[in-house]
C-alpha cells in the first residue's frame, strides 16, 4: 500500500474505534439508568419480600400441623 492509503486506513480504523467506544458508553448509561429506575420503583424489593412472606407462611403451617404445599 502506498503511504497515503495507509494513512487513510489508520484514520478510518481510529474513527471506527471511537464510534464503537461511544456506542459502548451509551449502552452502559442506558442499561444502568433502566436498572436504577427498576430498583427505585421497588421491582426487586417485592420479589424478596414475597419470598420471605412465603417462607414465614410455610413455617406457620408446619407449626400448626398443616400441609406443606
Amino acid at each position: 500500500m502506498t503511504e497515503s492509503a495507509k494513512k487513510v486506513a489508520q484514520q478510518t480504523e481510529n474513527r471506527l474505534d471511537q464510534v464503537a467506544e461511544n456506542v459502548r458508553q451509551r449502552f452502559e448509561r442506558i442499561l444502568n439508568a433502566r436498572f436504577t429506575d427498576e430498583i427505585k420503583n421497588g421491582r426487586f424489593a417485592d420479589q424478596v419480600d414475597h419470598g420471605i412472606d412465603q417462607g414465614r407462611d410455610e413455617v406457620r403451617r408446619r407449626a400448626q400441623g398443616g400441609s406443606e404445599r
